[in-house]
């Protein structure tokens, strides 16, 4: 227990004493099972997102640190156009500008290498309004955790990079096996809270009108006209889900400091 922090103590009671409400009230169990299919698409959501963030952000990290002029640029150039722009305004434009235009383009070459079956799976997969809103916070979140990884890299000593290459291993091996492992325990409790800020952030998608936690949410209250019991359960499972991989992220810093 000496390693739950007290705000940890004090939300655990909350929690209960609203578990002990939700099951005294009728209003609000029938409130939990509507938006409980939205608790779990939105940790869907959040997991499918996050994971491809993580790839996006490693690769736009690692070509920011390329000396190929080329490389840096591409790379610079997607960190700082998608930082400068709101993540809310980034999810409509992919969703309903990029997303239809990429689809059309692609399904167009397919359909014209006659792979007309591949053209329909294209199109499908792209227009789902879930896909759009992972793919559209992978790349938001992607250029931030790019920039995490970056820093994590660079502040391993140079050193060691210049003693793997000098035992004749290649700079991809040497940044597999020596720098990126060292870096990792560094990145660790940043990438950490940053699944936290995507995991509130999914939030958003209920602006393309995906059925996550907060779309069903408003769907519920504008049905039932019960706005305070409904958005009540909405914040609680949120906290709750944010306090959870909160204390997970504490468990990541203690073993990362563990490690140094």
């Amino acid at each position: 227990m000496e390693r739950v922090p007290w705000w940890g103590l004090v939300l655990i009671i909350l929690g209960l004493l609203a578990s002990v409400r939700i099951a005294a009230s009728p209003i609000y169990r029938h409130t939990l099972v509507f938006l409980w299919d939205g608790v779990l698409l939105t940790l869907h959501l959040t997991l499918a997102a996050y994971t491809l963030a993580l790839v996006i952000g490693l690769v736009a990290g690692l070509m920011r640190l390329s000396k190929n002029p080329v490389v840096y640029t591409i790379s610079t150039l997607y960190v700082e156009v998608v930082r400068g722009v709101p993540l809310l305004v980034l999810l409509i434009y992919i969703a309903f500008v990029a997303a239809p235009l990429i689809s059309e383009a692609m399904a167009g070459a397919a359909r014209s290498l006659g792979l007309h079956s591949l053209a329909a799976s294209i199109t499908a997969v792209i227009r789902s309004d879930l896909n759009r809103a992972i793919i559209g916070l992978a790349i938001g979140y992607g250029a931030y955790l790019a920039e995490i990884y970056r820093a994590g890299i660079e502040s391993i000593p140079k050193g060691q990079m210049e003693a793997a290459r000098s035992l004749g291993m290649s700079y991809v091996l040497a940044m597999r096996f020596i720098i990126l492992p060292q870096a990792l325990r560094v990145v660790l409790p940043p990438l950490g809270n940053d699944f936290i800020a995507l995991l509130k952030d999914s939030a958003l998608a209920s602006a393309i009108a995906v059925p996550e936690l907060t779309q069903a949410g408003r769907l519920l209250s504008a049905r039932t006209f019960r706005a305070f019991e409904t958005y009540n359960m909405v914040a609680l499972l949120y906290l709750m889900m944010t306090l959870i991989g909160s204390l997970g992220v504490r468990a990541l810093e203690r073993w990362a400091k563990a490690g140094r």
